[in-house]
């Protein structure tokens, strides 16, 4: 469970998970302090961090010669709709099949698939 609480400074969030505690803000031309990644870039970061999490994973598994895995997200909105690029560099000893495979598994982390599902938000007043 998250929680997420703002006070009088402008759009400076104090988010809270368990024993994690971080900050998500608006940049300065924004309005916002800039003191934490915004609502879309902990979005992005949800992304590239399942996805690099699952890859290695499945390649330890496998047993697979994987030195580094790096992924880049990128979201943009564009005409009411949201795009998300991903970037995989995967540094290692892997041939082709090994490589089109880990891109499969990649499309299959847990956080892809709650944005590609059907998602349901029940919003509530306290």
């Amino acid at each position: 469970m998250t929680t997420a609480s703002i006070a009088s400074a402008l759009y400076q969030v104090s988010i809270r998970n368990g024993r994690h505690e971080m900050k998500a803000d608006e940049p300065m031309d924004l309005g916002g302090g800039d003191t934490g990644p915004t609502p879309d870039a902990l979005l992005e970061a949800s992304l590239a961090s399942c996805t690099a999490i699952t890859l290695r994973m499945y390649a330890n598994r496998k047993n697979w010669s994987i030195s580094s895995i790096s992924v880049l997200v990128n979201l943009e909105r564009k005409e009411g709709k949201t795009f998300f690029t991903r970037v995989i560099d995967l540094q290692g000893d892997l041939d082709p099949t090994q490589k089109n495979r880990l891109l499969e598994i990649a499309k299959a982390c847990p956080v892809s698939k709650t944005l590609l599902g059907e998602i349901n938000i029940d919003s509530q007043l306290k």
